[in-house]
């Protein structure tokens, strides 16, 4: 007896995959992961680029007041402004009659000094 509306046997079995496909699909990844960090890189140098004018606009100082906010203290010219900045707006909190003065490292042959992570982790913890 023949059924009238009966599928056609299927193969109960999927191909394999073999090492071939392995391969081309880790190198496709490869690839993905290779470009985006690429185009990472490339932004970092790209925010940077520009025409500046040296010492008309800087940031002095900033300190966090909370979760999404912080004071930022701005060099304009001669002028220091404290700024209160949160998201989607900044104020003036005040403008400074004389400017402050901070303790900023001093430059070697080799750049500006910072310090090693290690140094930091280490004072941060109290040691």
């Amino acid at each position: 007896m023949t059924h009238l509306f009966a599928a056609p046997a299927a193969g109960t079995t999927s191909p394999a995959i073999g090492a071939g496909g392995l391969v081309s699909v880790t190198l496709a990844l490869l690839v993905v992961l290779l470009a985006i960090f690429a185009l990472a890189w490339l932004a970092r140098r790209l925010r940077t680029f520009g025409v500046r004018t040296p010492g008309a606009l800087e940031i002095l100082a900033s300190m966090p007041l909370g979760a999404k906010e912080r004071a930022v203290l701005v060099k304009v010219g001669d002028a220091q402004i404290l700024l209160g900045v949160a998201p989607g707006r900044i104020n003036t909190l005040h403008v400074l009659e004389r400017p402050v003065t901070l303790d900023r490292p001093t430059a070697d042959a080799d750049g500006p000094a910072r310090q090693s992570f290690a140094a930091l982790l280490k004072r941060s913890l109290g040691k």
